[in-house]
């Protein structure tokens, strides 16, 4: 039996007198099927980037309580959520995390529901999900989101410095993923110690389940033959002296990012929404953002989240190129093949979707369908 094409659903960010981008956004996730989705008395995770502090590319709020108003009018729970950072900065603890996304607008009062980290204080609270993958046999998934009933992706599409591009699937796997499951994705090797930062307070010795930890000189030193790379020593590191080893290739680690995101949707009824608005050159991780790439384009919503992703990738690619940017820079002026690749060019984009094909995960072919 022939499978059907997914059906991503487009409006531009046009706006007439009377009308805005909230009530664009709510006719959106209407045609896409939100209502559709059985929400009565269920968790509904609202899953989106709360923003580094500095960096001011992030979606406004305001997005995010249009759909949680829509999941409560449906019976539904929603709890706007992300994990926690595995990289030094103000999101590595549910604390500061939490204090990060209050400080970049959102509450309870501009969002309309709760907000929850989903993997913990420390990022060492999550689920392992079995997942039949090349690379992957058991993510690690924040619990909120593992415990969650149904998953709304609400996605800042913007370039990557290693994944090429930033969307609905690096917001489900890398984004879902605990601390110790970024470490995975990101790393093919264990945790290192910087011997400069490190004050030799015992901590992450004490926290470590294989005993891999001891000290010389007052500082910690790491056995990898006895390391299993689980992450913990990296968030209990009060002075950030434990980094993970990024070391790995561009393919692998889109291919992780494939896996990743098959197991947080595993089970759930999802919905996924980008908006191609302050296209960025980095992640929004960064505790900045550069002049966008491109113009704003629109909001697109889904059920495939690999659709969703390749046809952002599509309407960015036929967009012209903003002066002064970073892609303008790269490219001197003259307009590339491929945006992406110029604006980051040691990555590659397109062996996210090989993998997703050879996974079975999702489509790359869509049919795109405009909504007023």
């Amino acid at each position: 039996m022939a499978i059907e094409t997914p059906t991503v659903y487009f409006t531009d960010m046009n706006c007439r007198i009377g009308d805005s981008l909230l009530m664009k956004t709510e006719r959106l996730v209407k045609a896409a099927g939100i209502g559709d989705i059985d929400m009565e008395k269920k968790f509904v995770a609202l899953k989106i980037h709360f923003g580094e502090y500095g960096n001011l590319s992030f979606l406004r709020p305001n997005y995010a309580k249009v759909v949680a108003d829509i999941v409560k009018e449906q019976g539904g729970i929603p709890f706007l959520t992300d994990c926690n950072t595995l990289y030094v900065g103000r999101r590595k603890n549910a604390v500061e995390h939490m204090d990060t996304a209050n400080l970049n607008g959102f509450s309870p009062m501009s969002t309309g529901c709760q907000i929850i980290i989903a993997d913990g204080l420390k990022g060492d609270d999550d689920v392992e999900i079995p997942i039949d993958g090349e690379y992957v046999k058991n993510a690690k998934i924040g619990r909120a989101i593992a415990d969650s009933d149904v998953i709304i992706t609400l996605s800042h599409f913007k370039c990557h410095e290693q994944a090429g591009f930033g969307g609905a699937l690096k917001n489900l796997s890398m984004g879902c993923g605990s601390r110790r499951g970024k470490m995975e994705m990101h790393s093919n090797s264990k945790p290192v110690v910087d011997d400069e930062k490190c004050r030799g307070c015992g901590k992450c010795a004490r926290f470590c389940a294989m005993d891999a930890i001891s000290y010389s000189q007052k500082k910690a030193s790491i056995d990898h033959s006895k390391c299993v790379g689980c992450g913990r020593c990296v968030s209990v590191c009060p002075f950030d002296a434990i980094e993970p080893a990024y070391d790995q290739s561009p393919q692998v680690l889109n291919a992780k990012i494939v896996e990743y995101a098959m197991a947080a949707v595993k089970g759930k009824e999802c919905l996924h929404v980008s908006f191609i608005c302050d296209v960025s050159p980095f992640c929004d991780c960064h505790g900045e953002n550069d002049v966008p790439v491109v113009p704003n384009v629109g909001i697109l919503a889904s059920k495939d989240p690999v659709a969703l992703d390749k046809a952002c990738i599509d309407l960015v690619q036929k967009q012209e190129m903003i002066p002064g940017s970073l892609l303008w820079r790269n490219s001197g002026g003259r307009r590339p093949a491929d945006l992406l690749k110029c604006v980051q060019p040691s990555t590659d984009w397109q062996s996210t979707f090989v993998h997703a094909e050879k996974m079975g995960f999702g489509s790359s072919e869509y049919v795109l369908k405009k909504v007023e």
